[in-house]
């Protein structure tokens, strides 16, 4: 069962997580196509490649926050490969002959363990990322980010809605990205944070990134 949402600004938790992923796979198991091989928006992966490494992404971070002593240095080392020149490095991949069900499954577990690694994780645990140590909630934050940004690429290529609550939005912008303009509309937002779109007064990011650590550690 999907705990209630907070309000905006309010911390990012496992609820989120859920939330977001429960969104993703709702709107994404409409799809009425065959062809998960189509280019994901404007990524160069397939959307088939697109949800893998989203899957990837959630079970990524899960297991560097799992350890007794998550490392603050490096990755956990996972063996992380690539199918085809080009795509994703994962450590996670679907079953092809399971088809789309089967990807969507393997999302949807990638999803649970962040989940419940971020709901049974102390606040005070800091685990390695590329962009600084962060907290369970920073990982949280990531976790949702990846699951809307992903869906959206995926959505773009299957022709399929995908619109995730403002709210939602609004508070990994305010965890993540301290300098993403306010009073805009967040979905938007998020998306030009992102790289993925323009916002009005405000070219398309071509370099961006995210801030994981807490503001107690420093954040700006």
């Amino acid at each position: 069962m999907v705990e209630a949402q907070g309000s905006p600004g309010a911390p990012v938790t496992a609820a989120d997580v859920e939330h977001a992923v429960r969104l993703a796979l709702t709107a994404l198991s409409g799809a009425d196509v065959r062809d998960w091989g189509v280019k994901a928006g404007s990524l160069e992966w397939d959307c088939w490649e697109t949800v893998e490494h989203l899957a990837d992404d959630l079970f990524s971070y899960a297991v560097q926050l799992g350890p007794e002593k998550p490392p603050l240095h490096t990755h956990v080392p996972l063996a992380w490969s690539r199918k085809r020149p080009g795509g994703p490095a994962n450590a996670v991949f679907a079953d092809r002959g399971a088809g789309p069900a089967g990807l969507l499954q393997v999302l949807d577990a990638g999803g649970a363990l962040l989940t419940a690694i971020v709901r049974t994780t102390p606040p005070t645990v800091r685990a390695h990322h590329v962009f600084g140590p962060a907290d369970p909630e920073g990982f949280a934050a990531m976790g949702v980010v990846e699951t809307l940004v992903h869906t959206h690429d995926v959505a773009e290529g299957l022709d399929i809605d995908w619109m995730p609550p403002a709210g939602l939005c609004d508070r990994v912008l305010a965890r993540l990205f301290p300098d993403a303009p306010t009073g805009t509309d967040r979905w938007s937002t998020l998306l030009w944070a992102t790289g993925r779109a323009e916002l009005p007064g405000r070219p398309r990011l071509t370099a961006w990134r995210w801030h994981g650590a807490p503001r107690a550690d420093g954040r700006p």
